[in-house]
């Protein structure tokens, strides 16, 4: 049996430049992965089929799991004709912008690749990542990244300075596509991802918490004052960054003062069912 940590990601910024002429939205973005993880094992099993199992019971163990398409396209590659079987202990909310599904597949690809030790490399595994979904590609390596395209065309940045992410995610559901389909791109307050990348290589805390931006969250918020109320809760209690994640419903505050973060986090304990505090992952 082998096993795969799946960090889940944040965005620092999201920004929606236009549609694609196939359907898709070009975006430009600034991720990171924090240590909050979904813990996979793999193992080989001798009729060929692929097995998902998980204790949640939002983890479908069926195609609609990415975990699962990505051990079905790994097999096709590598004309693999043994079984799979994969646990999946879930810690990451599900459908909360946080990446969870997308990292599972990446994790997938990262665990297969040394389970059938098929020596492919970070570039050949992303190339493998993008036909199961934008974050995946990502996924695959992890730590703080600029996105372009659907979110598949990847160059390192300079990591988060050392910090608290204090994570809340309300009980709503949250539609990708459905946010997508409501992006009015004459209406948005675009982020200033350049500014964000030169912050982060300054290792300026303050910079970047003033050049947190996702275009996507008035949208969300308007569906779901939830959001907002989350963000403000954070504000109050001294949060000097607060973004919601994705297309939500998550949403983070960054601070460096541990008081201040048990401060954040006391005042949203109450108020969702998920709340954890965490460090970025450098």
């Amino acid at each position: 049996m082998l096993f795969e940590k799946a960090p889940a990601k944040i965005n620092l910024t999201l920004d929606v430049l236009h549609k694609r002429d196939d359907g898709y939205h070009e975006v430009e973005m600034v991720m990171t992965t924090i240590d909050l993880f979904d813990r996979l094992s793999f193992e080989k099993l001798e009729n060929d089929q692929i097995q998902i199992e998980s204790e949640n019971r939002f983890v479908p163990d069926n195609e609609q799991n990415l975990a699962y398409q990505a051990a079905n396209i790994f097999k096709q590659q590598f004309s693999i004709k043994q079984g799979i079987r994969i646990e999946i202990d879930k810690q990451i909310p599900v459908a909360a912008g946080l990446a969870g599904g997308s990292s599972d597949a990446a994790a997938t690809i990262r665990g297969l690749n040394r389970l059938f030790d098929t020596g492919l490399t970070n570039q050949e595994m992303e190339q493998l990542a993008e036909r199961i979904g934008s974050d995946v590609p990502f996924c695959i390596q992890g730590g703080t990244q600029l996105a372009r395209g659907r979110g598949e065309i990847l160059r390192p940045v300079a990591s988060l300075p050392p910090c608290y992410v204090v994570i809340a995610k309300p009980t709503v559901g949250v539609s990708t596509k459905e946010i997508y389909k409501r992006v009015n791109l004459e209406k948005m307050m675009h982020p200033d991802t350049s500014a964000m990348t030169h912050a982060l290589e300054d290792q300026d805390f303050g910079k970047v918490c003033a050049e947190l931006n996702n275009v996507l969250e008035p949208i969300t918020v308007e569906m779901h004052s939830t959001i907002a109320q989350i963000k403000e809760r954070m504000q109050k209690a001294g949060a000097p960054g607060v973004l919601m994640s994705g297309s939500g419903p998550t949403v983070y505050a960054l601070v460096q003062q541990e008081a201040k973060a048990d401060r954040i986090y006391n005042s949203l304990k109450g108020f969702c069912q998920d709340v954890y505090t965490v460090h970025a992952l450098r």
